[in-house]
């Protein structure tokens, strides 16, 4: 049986990976996707939480992460897609759409 400290130090290893390439990149992709392993370190922590306290919550709680990560994925690309058509660059540094 796996310890679930292994599980939290997996989790927290998948979050730091998510928060470097949030900070460190400036290509909207690459961030859209370190938001998505941020979400998915939190779902393995709770899973591994669920499973040690033998609660259903957790689990519960994963499945409306899950669709709140499917639906800020395709609003995301959606709006990604549409600034794309009107500016050639996906670049964070090089948007600068709201400034006046």
């Amino acid at each position: 049986m796996v310890p679930l400290s292994w599980y939290i130090v997996l989790s927290a290893i998948v979050f730091s990976i998510g928060v470097f390439g949030f900070l460190a990149r400036r290509n909207l992709i690459i961030v859209f996707m370190s938001v998505e392993l941020m979400l998915n370190s939190v779902n393995i922590s709770l899973v591994a939480f669920s499973h040690y306290l033998q609660s259903m919550r957790g689990q519960i709680l994963v499945f409306f992460i899950i669709t709140v990560a499917a639906a800020e994925a395709a609003i995301g690309l959606a709006i990604l897609i549409a600034f794309y058509r009107n500016n050639p660059t996906i670049k964070v540094d090089e948007i600068n759409l709201l400034k006046g």
